[in-house]
């Protein structure tokens, strides 16, 4: 299976809305469609971001490169309920290398 990763920069939290509840959005949402293999918080420049890496169900290259880009904006739309977000980033594992999709 194909692994992906999805770093989203996180720019502020929505009024009454804890810390803990911007990592439970990201991955609930990821979790409907794929395997999220792991989940981080890391300090990117400053900025908080989370780092998510999930496995896609192996077809062709470019309907998994397609399949990821839709989850990661899904798992954005989720996270801005309780949180500003900045940039979107998806990675691609290759030849044991993380590349842009």
């Amino acid at each position: 299976m194909p692994s992906f990763q999805t770093r989203l920069k996180i720019t502020g939290l929505k009024p009454g809305t804890p810390p803990e509840a911007v990592m439970a959005a990201a991955i609930e949402a990821l979790g409907t469609r794929h395997h999220v293999e792991s989940h981080q918080l890391e300090l990117a420049g400053g900025v908080p971001q989370l780092n998510l890496r999930f496995l896609v169900d192996a077809t062709a290259y470019s309907a998994e490169n397609s399949q990821a880009l839709e989850s990661a904006a899904m798992m954005r739309d989720a996270v801005e309920q309780v949180a500003l977000t900045g940039t979107l980033t998806v990675l691609r594992r290759s030849r044991g290398r993380w590349a842009p999709v």
